[in-house]
C-alpha cells in the first residue's frame, strides 16, 4: 500500500478517519507528526526507545495494513472497478446451450433484458448479482474484468459488486431525507457531506414527478419519489459498479433520466423491462426465451429512430397523467 509511503499522517487520517482509533489503542502518539509519511514516523524510533518500548516497528506496519484493509471491507469502500462483466452461456430450460458464445459488458453500457414474463429475466438478474460459477439453475458463469469473481462478491454483506432497485422501494427507519443521507454519506467517508446530500436530493428531483424537501420523512415519500431518491443516491453515493433493475417503466419518475444519471456515473446497467421506449434506449438487448438467452440484439440506427417517435408519445402519456393528477381535463 503506497499510500503509507506517500501520504502524510495528516493526509492519512483524513482519508481513513479510523486510524486513529488504531494508533490510540497501540499508544503510538502522532500528535506532532502529521507532516511525516507513517513510514517516518516510525523511522524516528531510537533503538534506546524500541528497546523501551519493546516495539515491533515491522509489525506494526503489516498490522495497520491489515486494520486499513479489514475497515476498508466492514465499511463496503475498497475499490469495486469493474471494466467488464462478463456472461457465459449456460442452459435453457429444456438443457439446451443458450444461443451466444460470451457476453462482454462495459462501463457506461446500458443492457436492456426483454421476454415474455417468467421466461427467465428475473433468473438473469439474480446470476449476476451472486456472480453464478456454474451453480444456480441455469449453469451460467459470470466473470468480473475477464477472471473468475473473488469470493468477497459472493459472500460478502458490505462490500457489494452489485445495486439492486427493485419495483417497490420501502423504507422503515423515521429520519428525514437529508438525515437518511447524511448516514450513507458518513458511511462512505464522503469528504463533503452536505454537498453530496444537496447534489442527491436534486437529481432526485428531477427524476421525481412531484419535488420533496429536505425535511420530509423518507416514510412519507411516495413509490415514485422513493425511487428516485434511491437512484440518485445509488448514481452518487453507490460505491457499486453493477446496478441491475427489475421493471422501471411503472415507477413514477422520468426513467430516461434516471438512466442517463446512473450510466453517466460509469456504471454498468442492466434492466429488465417490457417497455420498447426503454428497451430501445438500450445499447443492446437480451432475450430471454425459455429461461435462457435465445439472442442478443445490438440496437440499430433505424431502431434509434423508432425511439425518438417513442419518446414524443411517452411525452403526451406523461402529460396526461399530469393533468390527471392535478384535476385537469384532457380532451384535447
Amino acid at each position: 500500500m503506497t499510500e503509507l509511503y506517500n501520504l502524510k499522517l495528516d493526509e492519512l487520517v483524513s482519508k481513513y478517519p479510523f486510524i486513529s482509533s488504531y494508533f490510540e489503542e497501540n499508544k503510538l502518539d502522532i500528535s506532532e507528526h502529521g507532516g511525516s509519511t507513517f513510514i517516518e514516523f516510525l523511522e524516528h524510533f531510537t533503538p534506546e526507545q524500541i528497546e523501551e518500548y519493546a516495539l515491533d516497528l515491522n509489525k506494526i506496519e503489516i498490522d495497520l495494513l491489515e486494520y486499513i484493509d479489514q475497515m476498508k471491507e466492514f465499511l463496503g469502500i475498497e475499490d469495486n472497478s469493474v471494466e467488464v462483466l462478463s456472461i457465459l452461456p449456460g442452459k435453457d430450460k429444456s438443457g439446451d446451450k443458450e444461443g451466444f458464445e460470451r457476453l462482454d459488458i462495459k462501463r457506461s453500457e446500458m443492457i436492456a433484458i426483454v421476454g415474455p414474463t417468467g421466461s427467465g429475466k428475473s433468473r438473469l438478474l439474480a446470476d449476476i448479482e451472486w456472480t453464478a460459477q456454474a451453480d444456480t439453475p441455469t449453469k451460467r458463469t459470470i466473470l468480473i474484468n475477464g477472471e473468475l469473481p473473488d469470493k468477497k462478491w459472493r459472500f460478502s454483506s458490505n462490500n457489494k459488486l452489485v445495486a439492486q432497485l427493485s419495483q417497490n422501494m420501502n423504507f422503515v427507519m423515521d429520519l428525514s431525507v437529508s438525515e437518511f443521507l447524511e448516514l450513507h454519506a458518513k458511511s462512505r467517508m464522503v469528504e463533503s457531506i452536505e454537498e453530496a446530500v444537496d447534489k442527491i436530493v436534486a437529481e432526485a428531483n428531477k427524476l421525481s414527478g412531484e419535488k420533496f424537501r429536505m425535511d420530509t420523512q423518507i416514510t412519507a415519500l411516495s413509490g415514485g419519489q422513493s425511487r428516485a431518491l434511491m437512484i440518485a443516491d445509488t448514481a452518487i453515493l453507490s460505491s457499486s459498479p453493477i446496478v441491475l433493475i427489475d421493471e422501471i417503466e411503472n415507477a413514477g419518475i422520468d426513467r430516461k433520466k434516471a438512466l442517463e444519471l446512473l450510466i453517466s456515473s460509469d456504471k454498468i446497467v442492466l434492466m429488465a423491462t417490457h417497455d420498447p421506449m426503454l428497451a430501445l434506449l438500450a445499447d443492446r438487448r437480451i432475450v430471454i426465451n425459455n429461461g435462457g438467452i435465445a439472442e442478443i440484439i445490438e440496437t440499430t440506427e433505424k431502431e434509434k429512430h423508432r425511439l425518438v417517435e417513442l419518446e414524443e408519445m411517452d411525452k403526451a402519456i406523461q402529460e396526461m397523467r399530469r393533468r390527471l393528477r392535478y384535476g385537469e381535463l384532457v380532451e384535447n
